[in-house]
C-alpha cells in the first residue's frame, strides 16, 4: 500500500494499516530523507495514551538507530507541543510523535515535525513520502534500540512554561480551574502543573471509553454537566487526546468555541499586553477576525485549511496569532505549533492580570466585533453526489441559497458564499471521504441555522 500523509500526519486504523511493518516502511523512509538533507542526524520520538504507542515508538527507534540515525525517547505518554518543542530544543532533525490526535481509539497515527519546533512543512513530507519503500529487506524486530537515548521531555516543556509563565501566582490567584483530558496525555503535564484543579477523565484508557477525543460540544456533554453542577469552576480547560487542540467552558458551563477563543486571545496579547504582529489564520474561520484586524491595523492573512500552512508563516514572520476553526491556535512567544495547554495557560494568565471572568473578557470582545454564532454540519453523501456538488460550485451554479443572495465568492480552500459582511455559507468537500463540510456564520444561532438548512435545500 502507498502512504500519504493527510493535513497533520498519517492515520490509519490499529492493526489494519497501522502495523509495525508500516511504521517501519515510513520511518526507512524519514531515515532516508535525514541522509538526503543537512538537518541533523538526530530524533526524538514519543507517543501519546493511545494503545501500543510505546511498540510502535520502539519500532522507530530501531530502525532509525539501525540506519545510523541518533534516537531520543521518553517511555511515558507525551503530548505533541512537547515533541515538537523538543525538536527546537534538542537540536533534532525532526521529531516523530505516535498520535491520531482526535480521531476514534481504533486508530493511531505518525506526525512528523521540523527542526523548528513545528508540523514539517508540505515540501520536506511530499519528499519522504516519494523515500517510502514498498517492502523493507531487513526483520526490523530483531533490533535493539538500548543505545536510544532517554530524555525527560515531561521536565524539558514545563520548564519552558515556567519560565513563560507565573505559574505559581496562577495558583494563588483564586482562579478554580478545571482540566478535562479526554483520556489524553495532557494530563500528565497540568496534573504537574496545577494539583489542586479538578480533573476529569485524567485517567490513561487507550479506549477512550468510545468518545473521540476532539474538543467540540457534541463530545463534552458530560463535561459540560459537570462544570454547570460544580459552582466553584471558574476556568474549564479542554484539550483532544494529544493536547494540540484547545476547549473552553466558562465557570456557568458554557462553551466558548475556537473562533471566540482566537478573538480572546487577539484581545488579550494585543490591547492588554500591547503586542502586535501578523495574524494568520484558515479559510473556515469567522469573519470577527477580520474585523478585528482591521479594527486594530493588524495584518492578516487567510491561508487554506491545515495547520501547516500557518506554520510555514510563523516560521519566517512575525506572527502574533495563528488559529483555526478547528481548535488548533498558536501565538506568539512560543513555538510555531498548536499548544492546548500554553493557549490554556495564556487565558489564565489574562483573567489573573485583568481579575475579569472569562465572560467578562468575551463581553469586551462583542464589544468590539458584535455577536456571531458559527455552526457547521458534515454530510454523508456518496461520492457521486458529492463530486456533483463540486461541480456545481466550480462553474458558480449557485447564486442564492433559499432567500439568501450570494453577493461575493472566494474559493481559497472550498466555497465560501458571503450574503454580506458578517454572514456567510461555506462548501468544502473531504479528499479522503464521502462526506461534504458545511459551514455557517450569523449574526444569531439561528440564523447560522437557516442558512445551513437552506444550503443543504438547495444542494441535495
Amino acid at each position: 500500500m502507498k502512504i500519504k500523509f493527510g493535513t497533520d500526519g498519517w492515520r490509519a486504523i490499529i492493526a489494519k494499516e497501522f502495523t509495525n511493518y508500516n511504521v517501519a516502511r515510513i520511518t526507512y523512509g524519514v531515515a532516508a530523507w535525514l541522509k538526503q538533507n543537512n538537518v541533523g542526524h538526530k530524533v526524538v520520538i514519543g507517543f501519546d495514551c493511545r494503545f501500543a504507542g510505546k511498540q510502535f515508538m520502539d519500532v522507530v527507534s530501531k530502525v532509525l538507530l539501525h540506519e545510523g540515525i541518533d534516537a531520543i525517547i521518553y517511555n511515558q505518554p507525551i503530548t505533541t507541543p512537547a515533541i515538537s518543542l523538543a525538536a527546537k530544543e534538542l537540536n533534532c532533525g525532526l521529531g516523530v510523535i505516535i498520535t491520531a490526535s482526535h480521531n476514534p481509539a481504533t486508530y493511531n497515527g505518525y506526525k512528523l515535525k521540523g527542526a523548528f519546533g513545528g508540523p514539517l512543512l508540505a515540501k520536506s513530507i511530499e519528499e519522504i513520502e516519494e523515500l517510502i519503500p514498498d517492502e523493507i529487506s531487513y526483520d526490523f524486530e530483531e533490533f535493539s534500540n538500548e543505545s536510544a537515548q532517554e530524555v525527560d521531555l515531561k521536565k524539558l516543556y514545563l520548564d519552558n512554561i515556567h519560565a513563560a509563565f507565573d505559574i505559581e501566582a496562577i495558583r494563588n490567584s483564586g482562579l478554580n480551574i478545571s482540566y478535562d483530558a479526554m483520556y489524553g496525555s495532557g494530563q500528565f503535564i497540568v496534573r504537574e502543573l496545577f494539583p489542586d484543579a479538578d480533573l476529569y477523565r485524567c485517567e490513561w484508557n487507550p479506549t477512550f471509553y468510545g468518545i473521540n477525543p476532539e474538543p467540540i460540544l457534541k463530545n463534552l456533554g458530560a463535561y459540560q454537566k459537570h462544570v454547570k453542577e460544580t459552582p466553584s469552576i471558574d476556568f474549564g480547560l479542554v484539550n483532544d487526546g494529544d493536547a494540540d487542540r484547545i476547549g473552553l467552558f466558562d465557570g456557568e458551563g458554557n462553551y466558548i468555541d475556537s473562533h471566540n477563543i482566537i478573538l480572546l486571545l487577539l484581545h488579550y496579547l494585543h490591547n492588554y499586553k500591547g503586542w502586535s504582529g501578523k495574524v494568520a489564520t484558515g479559510f473556515s474561520s469567522t469573519v470577527k477576525i477580520t474585523q478585528f484586524c482591521k479594527m486594530h491595523d493588524l495584518e492578516l492573512e487567510v491561508v487554506p485549511i491545515g495547520f501547516k500552512h500557518i506554520c510555514g508563516l510563523m516560521v519566517n514572520e512575525d506572527i502574533l496569532l495563528g488559529g483555526e476553526e478547528s481548535g488548533g491556535i498558536a501565538v506568539k512567544g512560543h513555538i510555531p505549533e498548536r499548544d492546548g495547554i500554553w493557549n490554556g495557560l495564556v487565558l489564565l494568565q489574562a483573567m489573573m492580570e485583568t481579575k475579569k471572568s472569562l465572560p467578562e473578557l468575551l463581553n469586551e470582545v462583542t464589544k468590539l466585533v458584535g455577536e456571531f454564532s458559527f455552526q457547521r454540519i458534515d454530510l454523508k453523501l456518496t461520492e457521486a453526489k458529492k463530486h456533483e456538488v463540486v461541480r456545481n460550485c466550480k462553474v458558480d451554479k449557485y447564486t442564492s441559497f433559499g432567500d439568501w443572495k450570494v453577493e461575493r465568492i472566494e474559493n481559497l480552500d472550498g466555497w465560501k458564499y458571503y450574503f454580506n459582511e458578517d454572514e456567510w455559507l461555506m462548501i468544502r468537500p473531504s479528499g479522503t471521504e464521502p462526506v461534504l463540510r458545511t459551514y455557517a456564520e450569523g449574526k444569531t444561532k439561528e440564523r447560522a441555522i437557516a442558512i445551513l438548512e437552506s444550503c443543504h435545500k438547495e444542494i441535495l
